[in-house]
């Protein structure tokens, strides 16, 4: 198996490495007459665009997508139109340096995939990390906007980052509207501000710091997923694990529910005119893996960019020790740019979730 494909129903393969000539995906099971255009996806890749701000990478890529397939200009709806068939995407790299990686070709990064990919394939591409990098995921964003046309303008998904390196948003202050406001998705403006400062710092270090985000979906209606494998949240957990550099992701109060009462934990029910109500939402929208109707809350964990200027004991490829340190132009934080791409990701499975419930249900 190639394992470059995520989905069931509602299916995505992508393709190509960081400094190849272009990355790309194929899309399928989207349902056939729903309006698409390219315009409609670059909205999302743009806020995942390298270069958008001092505190990503500089790298210079407009990301502009194309739609090669699946689509039809449809002269009785007067716009394009999604077929049923398969909906190919490409993204042209335009601005890769692989000369900045050539003194790392024959050494393994510390925590980065260089190590694991030599054992596996006993060849990688040492330009950017190659299909490692995260640039792979500018096509997750761009299918995740067809995902979000399947799902309907009810359902809303949106993402912020929460914590950079030890400093948490003070939760108090949560604005949605403050997220497209500052260069690192955060809902609590003065926390942003302090972030400012510590980045500011990290660049001049060459080093770099890990994050965390939080994904938040209002609209979903109870009853999507399935018991035991087909788990709602075991979807979103290992959709948002396929991420580059994540290593952790809770659903609503995660690792802290160890610490709750069963009093506390048990989001109790109440009737309201708009039917069950839930007085709190600590299990994050999910009971035995379907979805109860409230927000789904997902948080994920990134590490630290392992590309950094700092030398780092390593190996090289013939098992001497050495150091390294790695130029080029990488993220002093990966989880900035990570918020576009937590949402596509669970605008994936939840259109998946939707076509298997409407195979599955009768209701």
């Amino acid at each position: 198996m190639s394992h470059n494909s995520f989905g069931h129903l509602f299916r995505i393969t992508t393709w190509g490495e960081s400094h190849g000539p272009a990355i790309g995906a194929v899309v399928d099971g989207c349902p056939a007459g729903i309006p698409l255009s390219e315009e409609d996806l670059q909205p999302w890749l743009d806020m995942r665009r390298p270069g958008s701000s001092r505190h990503v990478t500089p790298r210079q890529e407009p990301d502009r997508v194309r739609i090669l397939s699946g689509t039809f200009e449809d002269d009785r709806t007067g716009g394009s139109v999604t077929t049923g068939t398969p909906i190919g995407l490409m993204i042209e790299n335009v601005d890769a340096r692989s000369k900045d990686y050539g003194d790392i070709r024959d050494k393994w990064r510390p925590g980065h995939a260089d190590y694991t990919y030599d054992m596996k394939y006993g060849v990688r591409d040492y330009r950017g990390g190659g299909r490692s990098s995260a640039r792979e995921t500018a096509m997750r964003v761009a299918a995740g906007g067809i995902a979000r046309k399947v799902l309907g303008d009810g359902i809303a998904i949106r993402a912020a980052l929460v914590q950079v390196g030890a400093r948490a948003i003070d939760r108090s202050r949560w604005d949605w509207d403050q997220v497209n406001e500052n260069p690192f998705f955060c809902p609590d403006a003065e926390t942003a501000a302090l972030w400012e400062a510590d980045m500011d710092a990290l660049r001049r270090d060459g080093s770099s710091t890990g994050a965390i985000v939080e994904v938040v979906v209002s609209g979903v209606p109870a009853g999507w997923g399935a018991p035991v494998y087909g788990k709602l949240d075991s979807d979103l957990a290992m959709a948002m694990m396929t991420i580059n550099a994540v290593k952790g992701v809770e659903i609503g109060a995660g690792f802290g529910s160890a610490a709750l009462r069963g009093e506390e934990a048990a989001d109790e029910m109440r009737m309201s005119e708009d039917g069950p109500h839930f007085l709190s939402n600590h299990n994050g929208g999910v009971l035995g893996g379907i979805s109860t109707g409230q927000d789904l809350v997902v948080r994920f964990a990134v590490k630290p960019t392992s590309s950094i200027r700092v030398p780092r004991r390593t190996l090289d490829r013939d098992f001497n020790e050495t150091e390294i340190e790695t130029r080029g132009r990488h993220d002093p934080c990966v989880g900035i740019r990570a918020v576009p791409v937590g949402e596509a990701m669970a605008a994936l499975v939840l259109a998946d979730h939707k076509l298997r419930h409407a195979g599955q249900s009768a209701f």
